[in-house]
């Protein structure tokens, strides 16, 4: 099945770059493209690709607030985040508000490519060692305040001891493979658990999941 992507960037050369690459591949097709967050919020509506390589910061509507509104709509489409520094300050936001993960725009193809394989896959396209560094830094700068006691007991009180454990090992950053090996169950197994924390917990994929636990602070930044 061929990946439907569209690019938002405000940067033609980065627009162009981005398609040239990707089209080149056999499993992948760029639908569109948009220069701001407004423009890109309609050309999903509009065409409904599969991944948004979505740059952070745009004229009119930026990034995160496109986001924001992408995830909050109808639309499967799932939104991959480009930016230049891997500890962009608003690389945080943007997972809050939805995002599957984030790219450097100096990517190479092969990197571009896999990563709108994975986030096209459901998955999160955040590294283990990166998961925990970013998500360790920015939930401290995270300007929305962390999830109240009684939301966390409405939410994550309806999970089992089990799926608990699992997303705080989630958060830590540890892939499918290395909570099975932890918890000495089968990959299958904590593949269940997860899609059944996600379920519980209306989120869309890992990166949520672990951008919950630390604002329910079921695992504290250090």
């Amino acid at each position: 099945m061929t990946i439907r992507v569209l690019i938002a960037d405000d940067q033609m050369m980065v627009r162009e770059g981005f398609s040239v690459l990707l089209n080149a591949m056999p499993d992948i097709e760029v639908v569109g493209e948009a220069v701001n967050g407004r423009e890109a919020i309609e050309r999903v509506r509009e065409l409904v690709p599969d991944v948004v390589l979505m740059d952070i910061r745009m004229p009119e509507l930026n990034g995160i607030e496109a986001t924001r509104e992408i995830v909050a709509s109808d639309d499967a489409s799932k939104v991959l985040v480009l930016t230049t520094f891997d500890l962009d300050e608003y690389v945080y936001q943007a997972l809050r508000a939805g995002a599957s993960g984030f790219l450097l725009k100096d990517a190479s193809a092969r990197q571009l490519a896999n990563g709108v394989r994975v986030v096209a896959s459901g998955e999160a396209l955040l590294a283990p060692t990166v998961t925990r560094r970013l998500i360790t830094e920015f939930s401290r700068l995270a300007e929305t305040p962390r999830l109240s006691a009684a939301v966390q007991a409405q939410q994550y009180g309806e999970l089992t001891e089990r799926e608990t454990e699992v997303l705080v090992l989630i958060a830590q950053g540890l892939s499918n493979a290395e909570i099975a090996s932890r918890l000495v169950v089968a990959e299958s197994t904590i593949k269940t658990h997860v899609s059944r924390v996600l379920v519980k917990l209306g989120l869309r994929d890992r990166t949520q999941a672990a951008v919950f636990a630390y604002e329910a602070r079921l695992v504290t930044p250090g």
